[in-house]
């Protein structure tokens, strides 16, 4: 998908977002559907499936940087969009998704 006229999407390293999950200065959303999640998912993630995305249906993220994931890194770019056409400033999001995560030796959370 190509970027719509106006929008950016900022990649981060799964390196990056690990440490920045951990110091509590980013919020990370996986956009994954359910039937994903449930058999691995990101630690510390909240779960806000693309099929129904809604930006207002995010946490308050209060001071941290709100960072979209998924599997490989196209849906998050999309949810990222889509919050951008809403008017909410996120922009970020894990480029690579969990493939990457997984190939940096991140943990992730197995079995539902």
């Amino acid at each position: 998908m190509a970027e719509p006229q106006g929008y950016e999407v900022q990649n981060l390293t799964p390196e990056e977002v690990a440490r920045g999950v951990s110091e509590g200065r980013m919020l990370l959303v996986d956009v994954r559907e359910p039937s994903e999640t449930s058999v691995e998912a990101y630690p510390d993630a909240v779960i806000v499936p693309i099929s129904v995305f809604d930006p207002a249906d995010i946490p308050d993220p209060k001071d941290r940087l709100v960072v979209f994931a998924c599997r490989t890194g196209k849906r998050s770019m999309t949810a990222s969009f889509l919050a951008q056409e809403q008017g909410y400033p996120y922009r970020s999001h894990l480029a690579g998704g969990i493939v990457a995560w997984k190939a940096a030796g991140l943990p992730t959370r197995t079995g539902g």
